[in-house]
Order: structure tokens, then sequence, then C-alpha cells
């Protein structure tokens, strides 16, 4: 045995997702003594966003319910694989999930829960999602320090957040950036775009995969344009519904888009 010293920042819990590999730094916390962080969550909650992760959960079926099975659905940012490992779990025998991640580091907790779930009806890959093929600089925070490692911004901005740790933007690792509409896919059912200020690039790439198939999608716009954002959805048959940092998107051909209500600030998806 080596009696070498070195901190252990990845490790694995028993969550409500299954067992999961988190890194114990995934952590921010501000002066107001608010603590954010998906490792945080389920290290100390056992679960990450599980109101959101059943929502989801209830628009794949619904997809079956219309579309049949063979659903398809994509997350993009999928960070280790909370949302991707439910989904997979769920659609067991009727649908298959492609798993987008560009943080290396976070790539590799992603692929090891997957098959730790033996979740085999994902596939992952380890890159960006934007608005064209090609590569991106981005920078890698230090895994061995306390940060929100999912609110990593690939791209600095005047307004970017600060994660728990400072990032040098000046280091970078050349990443692959696709594009949705690279992928050619023959159906796609559900998009969940969660890439901490790139969703409207990701969308941009993703036009023709949205004019052909017609997907329900749930994408972030804590840090994006939201009325950029609907204002392109809108363009090509979009109804978009706000849920707090959150905006779901249904075309207004899907069969689901005449379940969907929103009063009171409260959305509801009729019965299944």
């Amino acid at each position: 045995m080596s009696s070498i010293k070195r901190p252990v920042p990845f490790v694995l819990a028993s969550s409500n997702h299954g067992t999961m590999i988190v890194n114990r730094h995934d952590y921010c916390a501000d002066n107001q003594g608010n603590v954010w962080g998906v490792g945080y969550q389920i290290l100390e909650t056992g679960s990450h966003d599980h109101q959101e992760v059943d929502f989801i959960l209830a628009l794949l079926e619904r997809r079956r319910k219309h579309f049949g099975d063979g659903v398809v659905a994509i997350d993009c940012g999928a960070n280790i694989g909370v949302h991707s490992i439910e989904w997979a779990r769920a659609m067991y025998g009727w649908g298959e999930v492609l798993a987008f991640e560009a943080q290396e580091k976070i790539f590799y907790a992603l692929a090891g829960n997957i098959v730790i779930n033996n979740c085999l009806n994902v596939a992952a890959r380890h890159c960006a999602v934007g608005a064209q093929n090609g590569q991106i600089e981005i920078p890698e925070p230090d895994y061995l320090a306390p940060a929100s490692f999912g609110s990593l911004e690939l791209k600095k901005t005047a307004k970017t957040e600060f994660i728990g740790q400072q990032i040098d933007y000046r280091k970078t690792r050349t990443v692959a950036q696709i594009t949705i509409d690279s992928l050619r896919l023959e159906r796609l059912d559900l998009v969940k775009i969660d890439v901490e200020g790139m969703e409207e690039e990701a969308l941009r790439g993703a036009v023709e995969s949205l004019r052909e198939h017609a997907p329900v999608m749930m994408i972030e716009v804590l840090k994006a344009d939201a009325a950029t954002i609907q204002g392109l959805l809108s363009s090509i048959g979009y109804q978009c519904y706000p849920l707090g940092y959150m905006l779901l998107a249904v075309h207004g051909n899907d069969p689901m888009a005449q379940s969907v209500r929103f009063e009171n600030g409260a959305l509801s998806l009729g019965r299944l």
C-alpha cells in the first residue's frame, strides 16, 4: 500500500437516485447562509431537484402516450447524471437518453454513474453543445476545492457568477463542441438545456431538429435572455411557460399543448 497522502474529492453516495459518484466539495455558500451545488444537495438531502426530475418524467410519459415507444431525450449539461439516470431508469424498455457534459472530470463521474446504475440506455459524450460544430476553450476549476461545479460558465461574461472559487479564464482546455442538428436524429422527444448561459447558442444549433421533431423542452434561463429565447422558439411554433428559473416549451402541434394550463402562477399538465 502506498504511503503517499492524497485528497479524495469524489466519493460514492447512496442517494434517492441510486448509487452516485459525487464530489464532496461540490458546493458554494454565500454571505446569507445559502448553500447550493448538486453534490451538496445529494449529500445533505439524498436528492437533487426532485420536483424538476419528477416533472420531466411526467413529460416523458406523455410523449410515450402520444407517440409510442422509442422515446429519445437529450440532456445538455448533464453534470453527474441525476436527470439522465432517472430518465433512463423510468424509460427502460421504451426510451433512450443522450447525455452531454463538457467538464472532463464531471463527465467521468457521469459515465461512472450511468454504468454503476446499469442505465445502459444512456449514451454519454464529453463535449459542449452550441451553435456550431468545432472546438471550444473552457476553463477548469479546482475539483479539490469547494465550488458549485455545475454552475461553471464555459464562457466568461460581465455577469459571470462566482461559484465558490475564482476561475482563471486565461487557462483553458480544448473540448469538442457539437450541435444537436449534427446528430441527425430520426426521433427526438425531449430536450433539457442547462448550460450556464449558452442556452441560446445550443438552441440555435438545434433549430432544424426542433422544426422536424417538435420535442418538448426544459430550458434554464437563469443566465440567458429569456425574452430572446422565447422569441426564437415562438418563431418556430412553440408556446413557452415560465417555471421559476426554467422555461417549459411545447410546440403548438404537440398533443400535450392542449392540456398545458398556466393559471395564477401555477402550471398543470392535465391528465396523462
